[in-house]
């Protein structure tokens, strides 16, 4: 979910007039209840600090609204304490900057100094209007993550009834599909290779099968699956395709999405040259609570059809079900997909 999403302008500009109305309306009473509504308001000194303090409560309302709705974040994730130190210096670093330019300003365009009483009650207003703000940007920054999640919601049924329609349109009976390839084996009941190919693949489907209905599967269970999807790619290229499995014991009980390591496997398949002068070597290790799946990069010089959307497909299966991020590195000519295991929350 995209959390840094801007606030739109017209809206913290309509706060912030809001803030600025709100703040001065004390002295606007004050103004009308001295001058009344003639021109002679418009020359009064009481006028000038008016407008001056309205402009002032505005910009300083705009520009905190900006800072807390939008700038902070667009600095990079880092930690939640340094996150809060900058948060908490921009305010007071705007907080400060309002109040010492309006003390400048304000003897050059009213004409008088401000009393230490009147300076003090002003710096008291503006704490308070930050205070609020504060809270007020908050609201709207929650308003952008439901509105995103809704969005993301929405998108997520629209999916799943484009799958549930695909999968109508290409449903085939599993007995008859079973019943072909037991039948298969048994006229090939001679060729040993044939025969575990056919077992193979009859494996690969009940798997497909039986976990379409889960949304997790024991880590061991996925590595078996793995097993007889790399026998049917051996078989087709040989000892020009290799797979290394290293992942430690303690591992194996941990869940992952289904067909989540067949899906890094077979997009390396695709994606890069598997020659006699470059044969495609693929590694799957553990790593400080993470599963790796790298291989070194050779682009195919035709590549093979497909959606291109396999990878992002999965990034979304995985924040969804375990919610947590996997992360894909492209750097040098190595590209890697890392896969969290730390259990979830």
């Amino acid at each position: 979910m995209d959390t840094t999403k801007p606030v739109k302008q017209l809206e913290i500009i309509k706060i912030a007039l809001l803030i600025a109305v709100l703040v001065t309306l004390p002295l606007t009473i004050s103004l009308f209840r001295t001058t009344g509504f003639n021109k002679e308001i418009f020359s009064s000194e009481l006028f000038v600090d008016l407008d001056l303090k309205f402009w002032f409560f505005f910009l300083f309302s705009w520009a905190t609204l900006q800072f807390n709705t939008n700038w902070i974040y667009r600095i990079p994730k880092r930690k939640s304490l340094v996150v809060w130190v900058l948060r908490l210096s921009g305010n007071i670093g705007i907080l400060v900057s309002t109040i010492l330019l309006l003390d400048f300003i304000y003897p050059y365009l009213v004409d008088k100094d401000v009393s230490n009483r009147e300076e003090d009650f002003q710096v008291f207003i503006f704490i308070v209007v930050l205070i609020i703000i504060i809270f007020i940007s908050r609201i709207l920054r929650l308003q952008i993550i439901q509105r995103q999640s809704i969005l993301e919601n929405e998108h997520l049924k629209q999916q799943n009834l484009q799958n549930e329609l695909s999968a109508l349109k290409n449903q085939i009976n599993p007995h008859f599909l079973f019943n072909s390839l037991n039948s298969l084996n048994s006229l090939i009941r001679d060729n040993k290779e044939a025969t575990m190919f056919v077992k193979k693949l009859s494996f690969m489907y009940r798997y497909i099968l039986q976990s379409g209905d889960r949304d997790l599967v024991p880590l061991k269970e996925e590595l078996k699956f793995l097993d007889s999807y790399t026998y049917l790619i051996k078989t087709r290229y040989r000892n020009r395709f290799q797979i290394e499995i290293a992942i430690d014991e303690t591992y194996l009980d941990r869940k992952i999405p289904p067909l989540a390591l067949q899906l890094l496997v077979e997009n390396a398949v695709k994606h890069n040259e598997i020659s006699e002068t470059h044969p495609l070597k693929v590694k799957i290790y553990s790593q400080e609570d993470c599963i790796y799946v790298e291989n070194k990069v050779r682009t195919r010089t035709t590549l093979a059809e497909g959606t291109g959307t396999g990878l992002l497909n999965l990034y979304k299966r995985y924040y969804m079900i375990r919610k947590q991020q996997i992360i894909i590195d492209k750097q040098s000519d190595i590209f890697r997909v890392k896969l969290p295991l730390n259990k979830m929350k």
